[in-house]
């Protein structure tokens, strides 16, 4: 009987720019995956070596000279074991993304990229080249031919053809793919699609950590060679992941490979956006996180957020009533606090607020109130919260949400000050989900229940609660989904069933809070269209229609 051939998959955290230290860990892994593990064979994901999107840094010749350096030192503790490690490769005037093959202390093959996205998140054909002589390529351990693809690569079906058609039994794919709600179905689907079309296994690597306002999940795969595919690894954890491959009948066994236990759509999401702010914060060097509090619905998710991220030790909390906030405000957001070991600081705007009117007295002496002296209370919010980020150390979370950040219900330079976003990509009745699926997890109110159901109000002036001023939320959402993340046009919205005063007054506020969200604060990615990389419109814009 043919001994097995031992696949390592390094589902790890590789961060941008770090060099030094992935190269490192990388050498360290190859040792573990030889020494630990009795691998034959260890995979690594896509630009593990530069972290994924390097972006711009890879215009930089230095930081390209660096990243060869680093292969190479990487290359030579390759012994004993093949190891498949992904780097942007410079070539002259042109930059590959390119995976190669370690063994025996040297660079032994190397495969670049075919099939370059660049859409919604990527942006691959601003950086990288297609090689005009690019080949299936395939490799042997232990007499077993190998080929590899680069993520994309997978989606089109003629590079994996190809790479059968060049002898490979079992094709490596090394991932940097971002989480979005829905898209393990549609992995899982293509694996399958893939072995049944073309008669080889796949074992797919992706690479996990937050960067920026991306999120990977891992969650790799193993497909055999009838288009079973085996569940997906655990996301958004860090783990090795053992496989043995059957050469006579091209499966892939699982070894060591700790599967997701919570696929639903609201536990995926929470453990999305709480990565994405822990490492947002790991990564920029924040040990501790602020959070104006309201009592409101979005800074209490935010709040419960940052504890899961960080801890409650290092979440500090601010109570910054005015005139117009409710007792219940107060007590909703001390609630919460107690119940999860936060502290909560209280800081009443009423003097600093005052005292904005009263320097403006003079000049809105003959204008009514409006929407200005509301801004107003918001921005002295802002002001104070910063201010105390800035005194004490730590990040100031900001609590918008997709709603708002769509239709431009946010004061800029008030409640949009902070520097990261935790739920900027969940529509406002997401929001209220995940608070819901928070507290059923944890079997106790996390985010207290006064606090999901009351009605949202940003209490900047008597009485006020969002739908004087907006639709109800289950019918704002709706709108805004399918023209953002469908991007279905006026006439397709109006004849889903809404109707035409209200898409219109909605795709207005859109069209109009442009300038805002290009100045918002990052955050987690959870959906298909996120503002930011993903959906770039112009702030000065003179089409009006229909499909914002």
């Amino acid at each position: 009987m043919t001994t097995p051939l031992r696949l390592a998959l390094a589902q790890f955290d590789f961060p941008v720019g770090d060099l030094i230290g992935n190269a490192d860990r990388i050498t360290a892994y190859i040792a573990e995956a030889r020494d630990i593990h009795g691998a034959d064979l260890v995979v690594f994901p896509e630009l593990t070596l530069s972290g994924y999107p390097p972006e711009d840094l890879l215009l930089r010749p230095s930081f390209l000279a660096e990243c060869e350096a680093a292969v190479r030192h990487v290359a030579a503790a390759a012994r004993g074991i093949v190891a498949v490690v992904g780097w942007p490769e410079a070539a002259g005037a042109v930059v590959y993304n390119a995976v190669s093959v370690l063994r025996d202390g040297a660079i032994a093959t190397t495969y670049r990229k075919r099939d370059l996205p660049n859409y919604a998140v990527f942006d691959e054909r601003r950086y990288f080249a297609v090689d005009p002589d690019g080949s299936a390529c395939v490799f042997e351990v232990k007499d077993v031919p190998i080929g590899l693809l680069i993520c994309q690569d997978l989606w089109g079906l003629e590079p994996l053809i190809e790479t059968a058609a060049a002898g490979a039994q079992l094709v490596l794919v090394p991932n940097a793919s971002p989480f979005e709600r829905d898209k393990h179905a549609e992995r899982d689907a293509l694996l399958a699609e893939r072995t049944r079309d073309t008669g080889v296994a796949i074992a797919y690597v992706n690479v996990v950590g937050g960067q920026d306002g991306i999120v990977f999940d891992g969650a790799s795969l193993l497909a055999n060679a009838d288009g079973h595919v085996h569940p997906a690894a655990i996301a958004f954890e860090p783990h090795w992941l053992i496989a043995d491959y059957d050469v006579e009948n091209r499966t892939l066994l699982p070894v060591s490979w700790p599967i997701e236990g919570d696929e639903s759509r609201d536990g995926l999401a929470w453990r999305a956006v709480v990565l994405g702010t822990r490492d947002y914060c790991r990564k920029n060097g924040f040990d501790r996180v602020w959070v104006g509090l309201s009592g409101g619905l979005d800074s209490a998710v935010v709040l419960a957020i940052a504890v899961d991220a960080l801890g409650a030790d290092r979440v500090t909390a601010v109570r910054l009533p005015s005139r117009y906030t409710a007792a219940v405000s107060n007590d909703l957001a001390d609630e919460q606090c107690r119940a999860m070991g936060v502290r909560l600081m209280t800081l009443p705007i009423e003097e600093p607020f005052q005292g904005y009117l009263d320097a403006l007295a003079p000049l809105f002496a003959q204008a009514p109130a409006d929407a200005t002296e509301e801004n107003l209370q918001s921005r002295t919010r802002g002001a104070l919260l910063m201010a105390l980020a800035n005194k004490f150390g730590g990040l100031l979370l900001t609590t918008g949400n997709k709603s708002e950040y769509a239709v431009g219900y946010t004061t800029i330079y008030g409640d949009m000050c902070g520097g990261y976003a935790p739920i900027k990509d969940l529509y406002k009745t997401e929001v209220s989900a995940l608070a819901r699926w928070r507290n059923a997890v944890a079997g106790a109110p996390v985010v207290p229940w006064g606090v999901i159901d009351r009605p949202p109000s940003a209490e900047l002036r008597a009485d006020q609660t969002d739908q004087d001023t907006l639709p109800p939320y289950d019918v704002l959402d709706a709108i805004l989904f399918r023209s953002i993340d469908q991007e279905q046009s006026r006439e397709e919205i109006v004849a889903a069933g809404f109707t035409p005063e209200t898409v219109d007054h909605v795709l207005r506020l859109v069209r109009i809070g442009e300038w805002k969200r290009h100045q918002a604060a990052p955050g987690p990615k959870v959906s298909r269209r996120a503002f930011g990389r993903e959906r770039r419109y112009p702030i000065t814009d003179a089409w009006a229609d229909t499909a914002e």
